[in-house]
């Protein structure tokens, strides 16, 4: 069994930037396998993020590359997401997960 929490939402002006954290507990030998930051929206599905793998190569979906940084510290068993330029249209619950284990979410707001 894994626990995520994730922390760092809120709200900001667009343009500005925030840094999420997930931390992971419990079975946490399952750290090093690849987690993930997915996304969702009110009214909208859940959607991909990030992703990054044990060997620490990281992908990023087209809406958020460029803009966003996925990493990892080991001895912290955190995962964390910053998120620069933001705009309101990256407004979410943001999720951690670490297959097949979700976190409870945190919430980011950008305000136009």
């Amino acid at each position: 069994q894994v626990q995520l929490v994730e922390s760092g939402g809120g709200l900001v002006q667009a343009g500005g930037s925030l840094r999420l954290s997930c931390v992971a507990s419990g079975s946490i030998f399952r750290f090093n396998n690849a987690m993930g930051w997915y996304r969702q929206a009110p009214g909208k599905l859940r959607e991909w993020v990030a992703t990054i793998q044990s060997g620490d190569s990281t992908n990023y979906a087209a809406s958020v590359k460029g803009r966003f940084t996925i990493s990892r510290d080991n001895a912290k068993n955190t995962v964390y997401l910053q998120m620069n330029s933001l705009k309101p249209e990256d407004t979410a619950v943001y999720y951690c997960s670490l297959h097949p284990y979700w976190g409870q979410g945190t919430q980011v707001t950008v305000s136009a």
